[in-house]
């Protein structure tokens, strides 16, 4: 039998492996320590704040007209005006120049502000470094409309509007509205666009001068106006009688816009003696309140004529 030989040994360097490494050093020696001090003396970062929610404007609050052009037609025309707002270091032109002189001549306040400011003033709108405060608007009572037609010795032409809620489509039908001889505007007084500085800019002065009056139930209004001897024609592209077929443009009339996507509403389309449409290509499912509102004052106007 073969002798083994002596086993080899770790020589030891296992029992020095297992020897202990000293005492704990203390949190002040170890490498995280002056990243956690330095963490916990920072100030805390500030909560961030919620979005503030855009406020719905009451009915008495005033309202702003902003940009140079805007402006000028708006005091040009006459419209009611409180204070009219300058950026500081405008770059002044014709319009800025014009618009000072004509504030100044009907003593209404001007006011120097930020940009900021005006900003705010106008909701973000583009404003060019100057804006128009502008009185809360005085509506009128639906019946107002029939007696401005009649103290002209005139056959009413009233524009009922169901259901537009841009006010830059009800500027543009005051527009319309004035160019083609109408005696004013009927908005319901809810879920509708008002008169604001939006529908202002765009009527570009024409609601000084054209009657916009409210009414809080539409359908009661139109019912009012057929009692007093006005026709209700509103305005249907789903309809089959072409709207210059209607013989009853030249009578005592109001006019209905409907919203741009939804139409007329059912209770409003009940109460029209004729809903007729403006013929047009296929390609164009449908056209802005604004337009089919110019399209039939004209097609109402030139009955008028005859």
């Amino acid at each position: 039998m073969r002798k083994r030989g002596p086993l080899k040994g770790s020589g030891g360097k296992q029992r020095r492996s297992l020897a202990g490494k000293g005492a704990t050093p203390p949190k002040e020696m170890r490498h995280w320590y002056k990243e956690r001090v330095r963490a916990e003396r920072a100030p805390a970062a500030p909560a961030a704040k919620p979005a503030p929610s855009r406020q719905k404007r009451s009915d008495d609050a005033p309202e702003y007209i902003g940009g140079r052009n805007p402006v000028v037609e708006a005091l040009t025309a006459g419209v009611p005006a409180s204070a009219l707002y300058v950026a500081q270091r405008i770059d002044s032109d014709d319009r800025v120049r014009t618009a000072l002189k004509i504030a100044a001549d009907r003593g209404v306040a001007l006011l120097e502000v930020t940009r900021d400011k005006l900003d705010r003033l106008t909701e973000g709108a583009v404003h060019q470094g100057i804006a128009l405060q502008i009185p809360p608007y005085d509506y009128a009572h639906p019946a107002d409309l029939v007696t401005i037609a009649q103290d002209a010795a005139e056959v009413p032409l009233i524009v009922a509007l169901d259901g537009v809620t841009d006010p830059r489509n009800l500027g543009a039908i005051a527009r319309s509205a004035t160019a083609f001889g109408a005696h004013g505007l009927v908005i319901p007084s809810r879920r509708a666009a008002g008169v604001t500085g939006g529908a202002w800019k765009t009527s570009a002065g024409t609601l000084a001068t054209m009657r916009v009056a409210r009414a809080s139930n539409l359908t009661a209004a139109l019912r009012e106006y057929r009692e007093a001897g006005l026709f209700v024609v509103g305005l249907d592209g789903e309809a089959t009688t072409e709207l210059a077929d209607v013989e009853l443009l030249s009578e005592p009339l109001v006019l209905v816009i409907g919203s741009e996507g939804k139409g007329l509403s059912r209770l409003v389309r009940e109460n029209c003696d004729v809903v007729a449409k403006i013929p047009m290509q296929a390609a164009a499912e449908s056209l802005n309140a604004g337009v089919a509102a110019g399209i039939a004052l004209y097609e109402a106007a030139r009955h008028r004529r005859r």
